[in-house]
């Protein structure tokens, strides 16, 4: 039976060690708070009363509360403070020297059986528990920033921790309200590990010039609703930070896709820190600010929307669920909206599903009823390409087959009208292939809605070397009077969205695959941890893995990264027909649910 911790210890008092101080207090438990010197610790204490303050303000702590709580805490600057404490949470800045000397002085101050745990994100715990004399009392209880706020704990057993003493910790951190993933000791642990190759990699795609800072968060936001951008998200986590976790977890792994990218490095010989220094990839109106202000590189408003053509009669292609979501997102926006389907019985489903999807939104108090016939008045329906000859835009919206596309837009380009602009809405393949199909590629360009249309407001430009400029600025415009938010990209594959997502689905796969932790787990560290929507598992599963691998294969084609290849895992389901939960079983068996 575990048991039961109530004097515990923090060693470092910087806002994560501050918080974790607050967590434990908000508990009941007596707290020893230890920094280097006063003025370390009064910015602790600093730390703690400005938290407590804002939950007051908030309504979640009474002033009764908060009183006994910071009384619940003393402070000091000797480590002999922590001599009756049952568990001591190191809290020091990621350099594994300092670490090593604090737990060795811990192991002569504390009594044999205090658990002593180190707050490591990157570092070797167990390369830690070897400076003392008892690393079978040593583990890893990883807090995420800011702590009281965030529910999930890592535990990191070493090869030579107690059974015991993770027992200990797991209750110990279900009594704080946490919920704790136990997994064993690797650089990054799970969610490091799989949220840093991501933010390289956005600091990359950033470096090249592919996209602009600003589209490349605000595509990873509304196209995968993440609480933050990467680029944000780096700003706020410290480029030195990151570049520590990155440079760590590469001399482990050897895998290039956690070496650091050299904008890190530049980044930080020049202290733009991020948020902390008032300057990262973005400018703060002050120092640790989350006010971003305009600077050099913040785009001029409306400069590429310049010479943007004249848009009022619409073309779309297809009868999927993408087709009619892009036919009513042109029709609720006032544009004439003829759609192409293979066969009557298709041209009237397409029409049955806009009406549909309509009603509902009337229903939800989103739309009105005099908003939903002037959209369904926008709508017809044909089955003959040459209906298109006088659209001024036409996206195609069939299944994602280059041959198929290929062949769809040469006939588009005898049909339709000089100067029509021709897009594909497609999410992995080459739009410069379509183009290439065409007698005017500079009239070619990408379209990429997501699923479901009518709801997710991102869209994906992409130009390819042969898109003429007004063009561009036509397809910008347009997305912007759809209510969308369009961001700007080059055609390769995976785009903006896929091109980061994918590498990360892969990783989690191959996490799995390593059988380093479980699939609910590391669901749960992505969710948990990180605030993703999903976990990689279960979006996987919807997404479907056949798609998954498809363009995975794609991301691998197109860059030759070794770390993009498919995972095998996922090949194998795809193999057996685990499709996810299209199949009734993926990652998961849906089949008894």
């Amino acid at each position: 039976m575990a048991r039961e911790i109530s004097r515990v210890g923090v060693v470092g008092l910087g806002t994560m060690g501050a918080g974790i101080v607050e967590v434990f207090a908000r508990q009941g438990l007596t707290v020893v708070a230890v920094d280097r010197d006063d003025a370390a610790l009064a910015r602790g204490r600093g730390h703690l009363e400005t938290s407590t303050a804002r939950a007051v303000s908030r309504g979640k702590l009474d002033a009764a509360e908060q009183r006994r709580l910071l009384e619940r805490v003393s402070y000091d600057t000797d480590l002999k403070a922590m001599a009756e404490a049952e568990l001591v949470v190191e809290a020091v800045p990621e350099k594994l020297e300092l670490k090593r000397s604090i737990f060795a002085a811990l192991d002569e101050i504390c009594p044999p059986e205090t658990i002593l745990a180190t707050n490591t994100s990157s570092l070797s715990v167990t390369e830690i528990a070897v400076a003392t004399s008892r690393p079978g009392k040593v583990v890893g209880l990883h807090f995420f920033n800011p702590a009281p706020v965030m529910k999930l704990v890592e535990i990191i057993r070493s090869v030579v921790t107690e059974p015991e003493v993770i027992e200990d910790v797991e209750a110990f951190a279900a009594a704080l309200g946490k919920v704790d993933v136990t997994i064993g000791d690797r650089a990054g642990f799970i969610a490091n590990a799989l949220l840093f190759g991501y933010l390289n990699h956005a600091a990359a795609m950033y470096e090249s010039h592919y996209a602009s800072r600003e589209d490349i968060d605000a595509a990873m936001k509304l196209g995968c609703g993440l609480p933050m951008g990467p680029l944000a998200l780096l700003d706020l986590i410290g480029l030195d930070t990151a570049y520590e976790i990155l440079d760590t977890m590469y001399k482990q792994s050897r895998d290039r896709l956690h070496a650091p990218t050299p904008i890190f490095k530049q980044m930080m010989t020049a202290g733009l820190l991020g948020r902390k220094a008032g300057r990262g990839f973005y400018t703060y109106d002050a120092p640790d600010s989350p006010n971003v202000v305009a600077d050099a590189h913040t785009p001029a408003a409306g400069a590429v929307l310049a010479g943007a053509r004249p848009v009022s009669a619409v073309g779309v292609i297809g009868s999927g669920t993408m087709a009619t979501g892009i036919v009513e997102v042109f029709a609720k926006a006032g544009y004439d909206v003829l759609f192409v389907a293979r066969s009557a019985d298709k041209v009237a489903g397409v029409q049955a599903a806009v009406a549909k999807s309509l009603d509902k939104a009337v229903q939800r108090g989103k739309l009105t009823n005099e908003a939903r016939e002037a959209a369904l008045a926008h709508v017809s329906g044909s089955v003959q390409l040459s209906d298109l000859a006088s659209a001024d835009l036409v996206v195609e919206a069939i299944v994602e087959d280059l041959p198929l596309k290929q062949a769809l837009f040469a006939e588009l380009d005898a049909i339709c009208k000089p100067g029509a602009i021709l897009a594909t809405t497609t999410s992995s393949l080459p739009v410069i292939e379509c183009a290439a199909a065409t007698k005017r590629p500079s009239d070619v360009i990408g379209m990429h809605f997501f699923n479901p249309a009518a709801v997710m407001r991102l869209v994906e430009v992409v130009s390819t070397v042969s898109t003429a400029k007004e063009v561009e600025a036509t397809v910008l415009d347009v997305s912007t009077k759809l209510a969308k938010h369009p961001v700007r990209c080059g055609d390769r594959a995976g785009f903006i969205v896929n091109a980061l997502l994918f590498p990360y689905l892969n990783d989690a796969i191959r996490m799995l695959e390593a059988h380093y932790a479980s699939s609910e787990d590391i669901d749960a560290a992505m969710k948990v941890g990180c605030g993703y929507p999903m976990g990689p598992f279960e979006l996987l599963d919807v997404v479907g893995l056949d798609v998954s691998l498809a363009i995975q294969r794609e991301l691998y084609l197109e860059f030759r990264e070794p770390g993009f290849a498919p995972a095998p895992l996922l090949e194998h389901l795809v193999t057996a027909g685990y499709l996810g939960r299209k199949t009734g079983r993926g990652f998961r068996d849906y089949t008894s649910r």
